[in-house]
C-alpha cells in the first residue's frame, strides 16, 4: 500500500515538472486515478492528504483537487536571476485557501460592503489580531489595534502625527527602506539617521542622539532589516526601549516580518514596554499576499483618536471584504500553517545564500542578512559604486538593487547593493552570487 500510493505522489510530481499540470489546473479525480493505478480510493485519498501537506495542492469541497505551487516560466524569465523583486515567493502563497475565505467574506459582510466601516478596522478582525499578535509575545486590547491599507500607510500616518511628547525629530536606521525615506523627505521633516551594520547600532550613539535632539520616535525595523537583514537580540531590543523611557522617546517598531522568526525566545520589542512607549506594526504582504494591502498597528490610547481621525482622511477605512477574509483566514488556523511552511523555505534559503557570500565574494567586500533568508546587502570595496555593479550584472542576466536611495541624503552611501533571495529558485542562489562574486573582481581590476 505505502509503495502505491508514493508511486502515485511521484507520478503527479511528474506532471507537475514536465507542464502536463498548471497553476490551478485541477487533478484527476479519485475515482478516475483509482481505476488508473487499480488501487483503492483510499490510496488515492492518502496520496492526496500527503500532496496537501507538502502544499502542493487544495481540496476544494465539492469540485475536487488543484495544484498550486508549479513553476513554469518562460524562456526570457528563466534565464534571469532576480534578487530585485523582494514580494513573497508568489509560488508558495496560499492562493486556493484564500480564494476559499474570501468568498465566505462575500456571504458574511455582503451588507457591509454597502456601508462604511470603522476607521481602525472591523471589531472582529481586531479582536482576532488581538488573540493572534500574542504568539508574537504582543499582548494588546482590540481597542489599541488599528487595521491599515498595508503597514506602510500606519508609517505615513504616524510620521506626519503630532505626539505626546511634543517633539519633531525623527531617528531611523541607515539605511533603510525607500517607503520610509519617501515618507519623512516629501514632508520635509528633520530625520537623523544612525548606521547599521552587520553589528546593528551603536547603542552609545544612540543615546547621545536620544539626549541631545528633540526625537520624536525612533523607527527601526527589529527584525530581518530592509535591506541589512539584521535581526537585534533580545538584550539590544531591551536597551533601546530602555533609553526611549529615560529620554522620553517613543519607538516605532515595524516587525512586518517577525513571524518568520525562527529563534523560539526572541521577543519584539514591544515585549519590554506595552504601555504605549513603543508603537507596533506588521504587515500581512511578505508572508502572505501583497494585493492585500492589509497591516496591523498597536497604538498608544494617546494617539488613537489622531490616528482614528488620519486615517479617515486617507482612505476612510480598508476594504471590508479583504478585513473579512483576513479574519476568517487566521481565526480558521490556515496562517499558522502557512507560517509554518515559509519559515522553512527562507531558513533553508538563508542558509544556502549564506554559503554561497563565503564561498564567492572576495576579501574587501562585507556583507548583512545572509541568515534572514529574505534581505541583505553586499558592501562594495572603494572605488566601486553600485550603479557600476548594477548595470554589469544585467548583462549577465543577474538583478541585484542599487541601495542609494534607501538613505537620508547626509548619510548616503553609494557602494551598497540589497538582494532578496525570496523569489529566487534555490538552486539559483549559488549560480547568482558566483557571478556577483566574479563581476566584483572584474571591475576591482579595471580601476
Amino acid at each position: 500500500m505505502d509503495t502505491k500510493y508514493q508511486e502515485i505522489m511521484n507520478e503527479i510530481h511528474a506532471q507537475i515538472a514536465d507542464g502536463r499540470l498548471q497553476p490551478g489546473g485541477k487533478l484527476p479525480s479519485i475515482r478516475a486515478l483509482s481505476e488508473a493505478f487499480k488501487c483503492s480510493k483510499n490510496t488515492i485519498i492518502k496520496a492526496y492528504n500527503e500532496l496537501e501537506k507538502q502544499h502542493k495542492i487544495y481540496a476544494v469541497p465539492k469540485s475536487g483537487y488543484y495544484l498550486v505551487g508549479s513553476r513554469h516560466l518562460d524562456s526570457e524569465t528563466e534565464e534571469m536571476i532576480d534578487f530585485v523583486s523582494a514580494g513573497p515567493d508568489k509560488w508558495h502563497m496560499p492562493y486556493r485557501d484564500y480564494q476559499h475565505c474570501m468568498n465566505q467574506a462575500i456571504e458574511l459582510y455582503k451588507e457591509d460592503m454597502f456601508q462604511y466601516a470603522e476607521p481602525l478596522g472591523l471589531p472582529i478582525l481586531r479582536s482576532q489580531l488581538s488573540k493572534q499578535l500574542q504568539a508574537l509575545q504582543v499582548f494588546a486590547p482590540a481597542q489599541r489595534i488599528c487595521v491599515v491599507s498595508g503597514s506602510q500607510q500606519a508609517l505615513d500616518i504616524l510620521v506626519a502625527l503630532p505626539f505626546p511628547n511634543g517633539k519633531t525629530e525623527i531617528c531611523i536606521e541607515q539605511p533603510t527602506h525607500f517607503s520610509m525615506i519617501e515618507s519623512i523627505s516629501s514632508r520635509g521633516l528633520n530625520a537623523v539617521g544612525i548606521e547599521i551594520t552587520k553589528e546593528g547600532i551603536d547603542l552609545k550613539q544612540l543615546e547621545k542622539i536620544f539626549k541631545e535632539r528633540p526625537i520624536k520616535f525612533f523607527y527601526t525595523v527589529s527584525r530581518f532589516q530592509n535591506p541589512t537583514g539584521y535581526s537585534y537580540t533580545n538584550k539590544e531590543k531591551k536597551k533601546i526601549v530602555e533609553l526611549a523611557q529615560k529620554y522620553d522617546v517613543f519607538i516605532i517598531e515595524d516587525d512586518y516580518m517577525g513571524d518568520l522568526d525562527t529563534r523560539k525566545k526572541a521577543d519584539p520589542m514591544f515585549a519590554y514596554d506595552p504601555s504605549g512607549r513603543v508603537i507596533y506594526t506588521k504587515s500581512f504582504s511578505k508572508v502572505l499576499l501583497p494585493g492585500l494591502r492589509l497591516g496591523a498597528a498597536v497604538l498608544p490610547e494617546s494617539l488613537i483618536e489622531l490616528f482614528s481621525k488620519a486615517k479617515f482622511a486617507a482612505d476612510v477605512h480598508s476594504p471590508v471584504l479583504t478585513q473579512g477574509a483576513l479574519e476568517i483566514y487566521l481565526q480558521s488556523g490556515m496562517y499558522n500553517a502557512h507560517i509554518q511552511n515559509l519559515r522553512t523555505i527562507y531558513k533553508k534559503k538563508g542558509e544556502m545564500l549564506k554559503r554561497a557570500f563565503l564561498t564567492y565574494l572576495s576579501e574587501g567586500v562585507t556583507f548583512t542578512g545572509a541568515e534572514s533568508g529574505f534581505y541583505s546587502s553586499i558592501q562594495l570595496p572603494y572605488p566601486l559604486k553600485a550603479s557600476h555593479l548594477v548595470n554589469s550584472l544585467k548583462k549577465k542576466n543577474v538583478l541585484v538593487q542599487d541601495a542609494t536611495g534607501m538613505y537620508l541624503p547626509p548619510y548616503k552611501k553609494d557602494n551598497v547593493i540589497r538582494l532578496s533571495v525570496s523569489q529566487v529558485e534555490k538552486r539559483k542562489i549559488e549560480e547568482g552570487i558566483r557571478i556577483i562574486g566574479e563581476e566584483v573582481i572584474k571591475l576591482l581590476r579595471k580601476n
